[in-house]
């Protein structure tokens, strides 16, 4: 794709079959080759882009290395046809294993007609550890994808198993965006443009509300041509600081037009890593220009100083305050109160105390006592919670607390401390497990049924997920153009958290390295009980059910990931502290 974009084409086409396995073929319309340039195409190190030594550090034309095509010809079967415009008749190649097969004219339209065929049909052991073909064809997408976008002034079309994936007609950079990753993005887009010295940045930011759990909306492009850089990526994070969590990816597509010379892209072998001659001032630059979009569209709230006009006519702060005025208010209960020593920190008894809290105490039986100005000073003040008593005679389970994010209890061999949010997770890891094993899988119907838009590279990994998911209580219904309709949710997940629960299984699925399907399921599980709502504070008999279900799983002692649950400090150790 990137040498046909080097021929001037203007409409290019890619079919694959069988994930790539069967058929990778690209068709260009651009201006074609001559035979002796179709032949000298698969000798290694040659090259028709670089024509004097001063080429080498004026870089702006994509393409492969040199030996690309000719380690592409030793493990599969290439059938190329090309013409150029001034050429009657194009040439036809046929290549298997390095050795050309076929070398003979041929009719055919001006452009190029490359053709891969049985990728590794030669080398048994490399063709078995490709991938699945979900997570192979997800490489294609994302590589399609990034060419397309850099290039929106092309049309670009995939098909895949005989099948229309994209078609995408030339346009300009935000249309290319919104065909890419959904209408939905449509109007989040910020517009962003930044002139330097150094450098130009073109493009497009996402608002807050358009950032993700899952990584996938995210383009830098140097010169047109993609990149991956963590350090550029923390500057424009660190401009979306305070605006969304940490855990979210922000969207965006930037393009930098820079002095080749400033930046060498022949660092990786995949031309996505380069190197800057000064990475700082590129970070200073982006960093900016990204907060002053922000802030200029009012995605950034302003603080007001100003009070409000009707509260500015009133007396109150018009008038100067008079002295009798002045005595009356240095009188008051409030003002004796915070000039006395520690008064501040009590109420009052006064009637309506009382009655305050005898309701408390009707409602709220579990809640201390406020302490009152009689009851001396702050230093008084409990700062935690009542401890358990440790008497020898005692070798019972006393009452559960809570402090913190911790259960405390005591057993026979000492102190209890449960971790509660852990505890939750392993209980709600084995309540999945349960109703998967029996065959009835609980889910809750939602009032208002959600959409949920996938990037197109992750649209084939989540439909293979949908029958795990269905399993664990998700209602999910396709609607295509890589949306889908959440009717349903299990009934342990904290309402409207459903998009980011879907989020972040597909970004754990992602990375996960060599994921079999059959391990689909406890990937899914493992990352929806992650997502959990925060624990509340328990009254003792539900912190006491809560242990007891707990004690009650398989594997109590960690997590569906292997974090501790829980720790029992021995009384001889307790001991030893005093």
């Amino acid at each position: 794709m990137e040498n046909a974009i080097d021929a001037g084409a203007t409409d290019i086409r890619l079919f694959i079959k069988d994930a790539g396995r069967e058929l990778i073929q690209v068709v260009d319309n651009g201006k074609g080759m001559s035979p002796m340039d179709a032949r000298m195409s698969f000798e290694r190190h040659a090259t028709s882009k670089i024509r004097q030594i001063d080429d080498l550090f004026s870089i702006r034309t994509m393409g492969f290395r040199g030996e690309a095509l000719a380690s592409v010809a030793a493990v599969a079967r290439i059938e190329l046809k090309t013409r150029t415009s001034e050429d009657e008749a194009g040439t036809l190649l046929v290549i298997e294993g390095s050795e050309v097969k076929v070398q003979e004219p041929v009719a055919c339209n001006t452009g190029t007609v490359i053709s891969v065929k049985d990728l590794f049909y030669n080398v048994p052991a490399r063709r078995k550890f490709l991938k699945s073909n979900t997570v192979e064809y997800k490489h294609i997408v994302e590589e399609f994808s990034r060419v397309a976008m850099a290039y929106p002034h092309i049309s670009f079309s995939l098909h895949h198993n005989n099948a229309a994936q994209f078609q995408l007609p030339s346009g300009n950079l935000k249309t290319r965006i919104v065909d890419l990753l959904g209408s939905r993005v449509e109007k989040q887009l910020i517009p962003l443009q930044q002139e330097t010295e150094l450098l130009n940045i073109t493009g497009f930011i996402g608002k807050p509300e358009a950032a993700t759990r899952t990584r996938g909306n995210q383009y830098i492009f140097i010169n047109n041509r993609f990149i991956r850089n963590a350090y550029l990526n923390h500057a424009i994070v660190s401009a979306y600081e305070g605006l969304i969590d940490k855990t979210a990816f922000p969207l965006y597509v930037l393009c930098f037009d820079i002095d080749p010379q400033r930046v060498d892209v022949n660092v990786h072998p995949t031309k996505q890593e380069v190197k800057f001659d000064d990475d700082h001032i590129l970070y200073a630059y982006l960093q900016s220009a990204v907060k002053q979009v922000l802030a200029k569209n009012n995605v950034v709230p302003p603080i007001d100083f100003t009070l409000d006009e009707n509260i500015q006519q009133l007396d109150a702060i018009r008038l100067p305050q008079s002295p009798e005025q002045q005595m009356k208010a240095g009188s008051g209960y409030l003002q004796q109160s915070f000039r006395e020593k520690g008064k501040a920190f009590f109420i009052e008894k006064t009637d309506d105390f009382k009655q305050w809290q005898t309701q408390r105490s009707t409602f709220f039986p579990e809640m201390p006592e406020m302490p009152s100005a009689q009851q001396g000073t702050p230093s008084s003040v409990p700062e935690s919670a009542p401890a358990l008593s440790f008497g020898e005679e005692s070798h019972t389970q006393q009452p559960v607390i809570q402090w913190r994010e911790y259960l405390i209890g005591t057993v026979k061999s000492g102190l209890l401390l449960v971790h509660h949010r852990r505890a939750m997770e392993r209980i709600l890891y084995e309540r999945f497990v349960q109703r998967i094993a029996a065959e009835q899988p609980l889910s809750q119907k939602v009032l208002f049924p959600s959409t949920f838009q996938v990037v197109p590279q992750d649209a084939a990994l989540f439909e293979e997920l949908l029958p795990e998911l269905q399993q664990t209580g998700f209602d999910i219904q396709s609607l295509g153009q890589y949306t889908f309709a959440i009717n349903g949710v299990p009934p342990d997940l904290a309402a409207g958290d459903e998009q980011a629960v879907l989020e972040e299984i597909l970004e754990d699925l992602k990375h996960e390295s060599k994921l079999q399907k059959d391990k689909y399921r406890e990937a899914v599980l493992r990352t929806a009980v992650r997502r959990i709502p925060k624990p509340s504070v328990y009254h003792h008999e539900a912190a006491q059910a809560l242990i007891d279900e707990l004690f009650a799983c398989a594997h109590p002692e960690h997590t569906p990931s292997g974090k501790l649950v829980f720790t029992i400090f021995p009384k001889e150790k307790m001991d030893s502290f005093f």
